[in-house]
């Protein structure tokens, strides 16, 4: 039947039919709501319940594989992160049954008053996730040289190439091969550890308990200790002062002092290591952004772009390495960008040359 969602409806039956097989006891109520997507092809709907409700996923086997999701939340759970329990998971079909964390994120909460100590807590649940260092039933890939160039040539083949329809010429193009491998010999050098890679204010949930709740880490890697830092403190969602922004990432540096998990490190290296790390982050970032719309047809992550562009402009300029990049994105990639879109000026105008 045209116009009818048959994913959800049969996402619907299977989890009627497996809570009246194994927990009768809590009753469904009511059909599927939406409660969102994402930047993949993963569907979230709540079910109502005599008490309470769950989250049912629709995640097509075709195009979503989650057994990863299923294994990596049943080791966060057990490492002390609280991660939604996995009730029920069909991987033929694709669909699962989760608790419900409701509807707060972390982002709405955030404000100069309340931010210290809510990125306190959340820094505290990333200790423990940083150190799950083992997944049972399934080996965690890793964050290696090869990919960590291939998300950063994103920028060129995305932004550059197919958003701006920039050529860049021989020499220019020489500049971004040397600098990918600058950084990502520099952030390989980093003690490694359990990565989310997405640990920012809208995957991060206030509980009713007051703790923090962990979201969308199927995609997790072994990698850098500051990838998921970077995350959180330079969010493509909510910027805070770089004076705080560099308080925040010496406390979480002493964090991992006292759990043993950082040894022989100054703060000073601590801060170079996050800045290396976030200009990976964000050459990558603003390439996923630009693909998202050109090819997913998702055209808001668009507007997040002036404030990566921002932040990677910021980690690049103080390091000498960089040089060579930072002019060629101020002085050549900069100036198409704001030809295309003039309003991103406001946050991006005083970078220009």
């Amino acid at each position: 039947m045209e116009g009818v969602d048959q994913r959800a409806m049969a996402l619907q039956a299977w989890a009627i039919d497996w809570l009246g097989r194994e927990r009768p006891d809590l009753c469904a109520t009511g059909d599927l709501l939406v409660v969102s997507g994402d930047a993949s092809f993963r569907r979230y709907f709540r079910l109502p319940l005599k008490a309470g409700s769950l989250i049912a996923v629709d995640a097509p086997p075709e195009k979503e594989n989650s057994r990863p999701f299923v294994a990596i939340a049943r080791a966060l759970l057990a490492h002390g992160v609280h991660v939604p329990e996995v009730l029920a998971a069909d991987f033929e079909q694709g669909f699962m049954l989760l608790e419900d964390f409701g509807d707060t994120l972390l982002r709405p909460a955030l404000n100069a008053g309340s931010v210290d100590a809510l990125y306190r807590r959340a820094m505290q649940a990333l200790l423990h996730l940083l150190a799950c260092d083992e997944v049972p039933g399934y080996t965690l890939p890793p964050y290696d040289r090869q990919r960590l160039l291939d998300e950063m040539g994103l920028l060129r083949d995305w932004f550059v190439a197919r958003y701006l329809g920039l050529a860049l010429h021989t020499e220019q193009e020489a500049v971004l091969v040397n600098a990918f491998a600058l950084i990502a010999d520099a952030v390989l050098a980093q003690p490694r550890v359990f990565v989310h890679r997405d640990y920012h204010s809208r995957n991060l949930m206030l509980l009713a308990n007051d703790d923090i709740g962990v979201i969308d880490f199927q995609d997790a890697v072994t990698g850098p200790v500051t990838y998921d830092l970077v995350s959180l403190l330079r969010d493509a969602y909510v910027v805070w002062p770089q004076a705080d922004v560099q308080r925040w990432v010496g406390e979480f540096a002493a964090m991992l002092r006292q759990q043993k998990q950082l040894q022989d490190v100054d703060d000073r290296t601590f801060m170079r290591w996050f800045d290396w790390m976030g200009a990976q982050r964000h050459l990558k970032v603003v390439g996923i952004f630009a693909r998202l719309s050109i090819r997913d047809g998702k055209h808001g992550y668009l507007d997040d772009i002036p404030v990566v562009f921002n932040y990677l402009l910021a980690e690049i300029q103080p390091h000498a390495e960089l040089h060579a990049l930072f002019e060629l994105l101020r002085g050549v990639i900069l100036p198409a960008y704001l030809a295309k879109k003039p309003e991103a000026a406001e946050t991006l105008g005083h970078w220009v040359a």
